[in-house]
């Protein structure tokens, strides 16, 4: 695997401009993003009208992420193959698709098949992503992906907000303007929208993407997600019982952790990547989940959960732009799709898991428990890092 450049503590933290394709992509991710923040925090309640209970519910979130899971991986190798802009069409326009057919659905496997279908779609994040390594100099990866982190913070702020006006005027409504929002995203990409890869795999004797290293750096990336949205799955649950928070209260909590990764992705990866370098500022990032879950599984009084969630909001921050840059400079350009949907097959898993056994925990052993265990997974994803050979 190929090894990344560090970069010296003594080297002054220049902003070089980023190239003007990479702009049209942020713009494409964040607009997709809008249409999946406008779905996701109405679908359990529309379920609920087609005689789903919560476990159904739960299950029509899991179907989302295991399309994710079995497609980014094909999609990748796909835009390798055909290039990365066709491929993210297809995701726009399947996004379209899916959303139409849950916001018109008779029945409950009407919604099941539309989440499916936008699941699958939803898996051309890795494309996206591998549309930025393309045209973003090795050096510059980790602040582009954490301006891509920061789209999708833009889409979660933004989309709720579209559903919830939306949602006024019926339940069905939310998911056309998503599917009108992916339709035209999709449209305007088709005109503005730069093919990246000119790399193509021809080549059939190519190596296997499939390294030692790439698997450990996957796994760790998956033990991350894990923990992360484990916290995620549980934390109403803990705000409820420990601080008496309504779901107004939880919802705004989860705006200002959206708001503060946007500022960290958008902000404080460059600086601190300078620093520490691609490699130090994921284990930076591990250590700040660590001890952010470690106080919040004690954390009983404000003064403790606001340090809580600041860690940990950091520490996800940092991560997640890494990881993909680690992963997108370690193979050959005519494989970054497929290596980094592998990541994102794998981030998908870790969302189905985490908040199962996140869950499970809280339920059966109690309030600290799956906080203390995410924790302990933050520190083997340490020490599986610190095993590959990667700078």
């Amino acid at each position: 695997m190929a090894r990344l450049n560090t970069v010296s503590s003594a080297t002054p933290t220049i902003r070089t401009p980023l190239p003007r394709g990479f702009w049209v992509i942020w713009t494409t991710v964040a607009l997709d993003l809008v249409g999946f923040g406008i779905v996701a925090p109405i679908l359990g309640r529309y379920a609920e009208r087609f005689g789903a209970n919560p476990f159904t519910v739960g299950l029509l979130f899991a179907s989302f992420s295991m399309a994710q899971f079995l497609c980014a991986p094909v999609l990748g190798r796909l835009s390798d193959r055909v290039g990365r802009k066709p491929i993210i069409l297809l995701s726009l326009f399947g996004t379209a698709v899916g959303s139409v057919i849950t916001g018109a659905a008779g029945a409950l496997w009407l919604l099941f098949l539309g989440r499916i279908i936008d699941g699958a779609s939803g898996a051309s994040v890795s494309v996206a992503q591998a549309a930025v390594a393309d045209v973003v100099p090795e050096k510059d990866r980790a602040r582009a992906f954490g301006l891509l982190g920061a789209a999708f913070g833009v889409g979660f702020v933004v989309g709720p907000a579209l559903g919830a006006l939306s949602a006024l005027r019926g339940p069905h409504l939310p998911f056309y303007v998503a599917a009108g929002v992916a339709f035209v995203n999709g449209i305007v990409a088709i005109f503005r929208l730069p093919e990246t890869h000119h790399e193509r795999r021809v080549k059939r004797a190519i190596k296997s993407v499939h390294s030692g290293d790439l698997w450990r750096l996957v796994i760790v990336a998956f033990i991350a997600v894990a923990a992360f949205s484990g916290f995620e799955a549980t934390f109403a649950l803990l705000a409820e019982r420990r601080f008496d928070l309504n779901e107004a209260g939880i919802a705004v909590v989860f705006l200002c952790i959206g708001v503060v990764l946007v500022v960290v992705q958008g902000g404080v990866v460059h600086p601190v990547g300078v620093r520490l370098g691609v490699r130090g500022s994921v284990s930076a990032g591990l250590v700040l989940n660590a001890s952010g879950l470690l106080l919040l599984a004690f954390a009983e009084r404000w003064a403790v959960l606001v340090p809580a969630l600041v860690l940990l909001t950091l520490g996800q921050g940092l991560t997640a732009p890494n990881f993909t840059a680690m992963v997108s400079s370690g193979v050959a350009p005519q494989q970054r799709g497929e290596a980094l949907g592998f990541q994102q097959s794998a981030s998908a898993l870790a969302r189905v898991t985490g908040p199962a056994l996140a869950g499970f925990l809280f339920h059966h052993a109690g309030i600290p428990t799956p906080y203390i265990v995410a924790a302990a997974l933050c520190g083997l994803g340490l020490a599986v890092l610190n095993w590959t050979r990667t700078a």
